[in-house]
């Protein structure tokens, strides 16, 4: 048996990159999964078949995580799928770096609407489905909440604030059993990461900054969100953890 065996997780935007190898190690470890997407429905589909190939339980699910009445849909789909929900990864978020003079109106509510609003009704709704041994809630941060850089004043601002409704929301939720952390991916090698413009400037850059000497793999984050996920992190609760290798 493994650890998550028995319980029923969501995974926002598990189509691709480090959404989808949660999923997968999730379901490695014994959860069934809802894979969330919101427009990638091949990668969504995909990430099922592979979870289902090697004996686990997944079903796709479509969902705008930025409309809360989508959010509501995605868990009272998973009740009528699995029957509970256990666990909620807020991994789904967008990110556009941009220089002062060039923000836009469009750009802030963009990133705000899901990466804020999103993961905020997302919890909301899963909390309320979480049955009366509690559950985890386990939110997809950034470095650059606490080491924010040039240019990425507003994508920085909206994991700040993932921040702070993880310390919030751990404080008000704890005593219903309900644990929130956060997690902050440094530079993870993923599709999104070698598409954006400047990424190998990037990697040069930071790597030799990195104690480990190497840019992440999302695997690197799936195992942690595991462990925060399982009984195992019954007493971690409210904790910002920076997963990037020793980046500094």
């Amino acid at each position: 048996m493994g650890k998550l065996t028995g319980k029923v997780a969501i995974v926002s935007g598990a189509s691709k990159g480090i959404g989808a190898a949660i999923a997968e190690k999730l379901a490695e470890d014994g959860a069934s999964v809802i894979v969330n997407y919101s427009t990638a429905a091949n990668g969504a589909d995909a990430v099922v078949s592979r979870i289902k190939a090697k004996g686990g339980h997944a079903k796709a699910v479509k969902a705008d995580l930025s409309r809360p009445s989508e959010v509501k849909d995605l868990v009272d789909t998973t009740l009528r799928e699995f029957g509970k929900v256990d666990v909620l990864v807020n991994n789904a978020g967008v990110y556009e770096f941009l220089p002062l003079p060039e923000i836009h109106e469009e750009h802030f509510d963009r990133l705000f609407n899901l990466n804020v609003k999103g993961l905020l009704f997302a919890t909301q709704a899963a909390t309320n489905a979480f049955g009366e041994s509690g559950g985890s809630v386990i939110n997809i941060s950034s470095v650059v909440s606490i080491w924010p850089p040039p240019n990425g004043s507003v994508y920085s601002a909206t994991k700040a604030a993932v921040d702070a409704l993880t310390r919030s929301l751990a404080a008000e939720l704890g005593p219903r059993k309900i644990l929130v952390n956060s997690v902050l991916p440094g530079p993870v090698e993923t599709e999104g990461f070698s598409a954006m413009n400047g990424s190998d400037d990037v990697r040069t850059r930071l790597v030799p900054q990195t104690p480990l000497g190497r840019i992440g793999q999302p695997r690197d984050i799936a195992n942690v969100v595991s462990f925060l996920a399982s009984d195992e992190a019954g007493w971690i609760t409210g904790q910002v953890i920076p997963v990037d290798g020793g980046l500094r």
